[in-house]
């Protein structure tokens, strides 16, 4: 009787994915792009590198699953600001989110696609245009939010969507950096609470 072959399925993993990817996120999130090694990665993910360019691929494809997961996770409050019910409600909710998300206990200080694009070099350049396309893509949609806003009567027809979504934008990076050099929440919700008084009225 003839033997049947059966074709080798893939050896398991043996680790949790989702969970290393976690630790990825915290580690850019700490260190951003350029400073977060390899050998930091692969430590904090408990897992080799061969492991990691299996389940992840290179560093660069690993930072942009890790910045996926980030909009998902800690960054989702701007999906959440955009369905609020007017502009200000939208600005407000977005501000709120951005100082509870730079300044969370259990996380490092300040913000993720903030973090990882500074004193990013050459060799980053790809991680850079992924940040810059990460926020340009927030910039957008608030700026589609507002133009919904002026086209129902909710912001003055004279009002610049792009603008004021550049201005949210600017106040929140602003906001993840101060948080990222020991601010507080207190003190940062201030801030936005400053910002906000610039709003045009309905």
């Amino acid at each position: 009787m003839e033997t049947q072959h059966r074709t080798p399925v893939g050896r398991p993993r043996g680790f949790d994915a989702d969970e290393a990817l976690e630790r990825a996120v915290r580690v850019f999130w700490e260190k951003g792009y350029e400073g977060a090694s390899l050998t930091d990665l692969t430590s904090a993910m408990g897992i080799t590198r061969t492991s990691m360019y299996a389940a992840f691929g290179n560093k660069e494809d690993l930072f942009r699953k890790a910045l996926e997961r980030y909009t998902e996770g800690p960054a989702s409050y701007v999906a959440r600001a955009l369905e609020e019910a007017t502009a200000r409600r939208v600005a407000t909710a977005f501000l709120a989110g951005s100082v509870r998300a730079t300044t969370r206990p259990d996380c490092p200080a300040g913000c993720l696609g903030v973090q990882a694009s500074l004193a990013a070099g050459d060799t980053a350049v790809a991680a850079r245009d992924a940040l810059v396309a990460w926020r340009n893509e927030g910039t957008d949609r608030l700026r589609d939010r507002f133009r919904q806003a002026v086209a129902a009567g909710d912001l003055p027809a004279d009002s610049d969507p792009a603008v004021l979504a550049r201005y949210l934008m600017a106040v929140a990076n602003g906001i993840a950096v101060q948080a990222a050099g020991g601010a507080g929440r207190d003190d940062l919700q201030r801030v936005a609470d400053a910002a906000l008084r610039n709003w045009p009225p309905a």
